[in-house]
């Protein structure tokens, strides 16, 4: 029962995108707890000589990456930032269903074609913020995110826009979080509790780590207690929150 239930909400959000609570409902005690989210990651980020790309990442499929990076993305945007919000999980898309964009051209696009970004990113509902899809499904997407395209993309990105935001694989699923890490100045976990399992996380810190990745926190993601579709969001520093330790 439990995993079909997981398995129902992947389906819901690949479908029709991911919940945009920052936005919809500014309010509400979820958006607070990703603001917070959000203050935690610049305060992880004060001591990175530079905190301008960030990827948001998970251990497994279905922990809430897309949810938790769309969600801090807009919040950035709201605090006045010039956000672009990329999504870089080409085999997974949901960013073009959370914003109602068409996804026929995209980083895909970018990295095979000599196409300018600035003719394939998308302005949004949402102010100051922009998205790139996906884009086709390429036969390639490790090759392509690890190629000199991706890296001269985000060299536009950085001059072009506060905050980057790349909504990425998860780490043990395919190595295409292994060769962005190079583009990215931090990393954020998403984890999902009573679903991740910790020996996946550990797994997970463990690779990033000999990536030399800077992990800025892990983002638990909890099921709210009154029995909504709203999530909570508890935020913690480093490898260890409750998963052990990787030194």
């Amino acid at each position: 029962m439990f995993w079909n239930k997981r398995k129902k909400e992947s389906e819901e959000s690949l479908t029709q995108g991911v919940r945009l609570v920052a936005y919809y409902e500014p309010k509400n005690v979820i958006s607070e707890q990703v603001r917070t989210v959000r203050t935690n990651i610049e305060f992880a980020g004060a001591a990175l000589d530079k905190l301008q790309v960030v990827m948001f990442t998970s251990a497994e499929m279905s922990d809430g990456k897309s949810t938790v990076a769309a969600n801090v993305a807009v919040t950035w945007a709201q605090a006045g930032k010039h956000v672009l919000l990329v999504d870089s999980d080409m085999r997974r898309p949901t960013l073009d269903k959370t914003f109602d964009l068409i996804n026929a051209q995209g980083l895909s696009t970018v990295l095979s074609t000599d196409k300018n970004p600035g003719d394939i990113i998308h302005s949004t509902f949402v102010q100051n913020l922009d998205v790139l899809t996906s884009g086709p499904v390429p036969p390639n997407p490790a090759e392509l995110l690890g190629s000199k395209h991706m890296a001269s993309f985000i060299e536009y990105a950085r001059a072009n826009y506060d905050i980057v935001i790349l909504d990425a694989t998860p780490v043990l699923a395919v190595s295409d979080v292994q060769v962005s890490l190079p583009q990215v100045d931090g990393v954020v976990v998403v984890v999902r509790m009573e679903k991740t399992l910790k020996g996946n996380v550990k797994r997970t810190l463990e690779i990033l780590k000999m990536s030399d990745a800077k992990v800025l926190g892990v983002v638990e993601r909890v099921k709210s207690k009154r029995g909504d579709a709203g999530y909570g969001y508890g935020y913690g520093y480093g490898y260890g929150y409750g998963y052990g330790e990787t030194k």
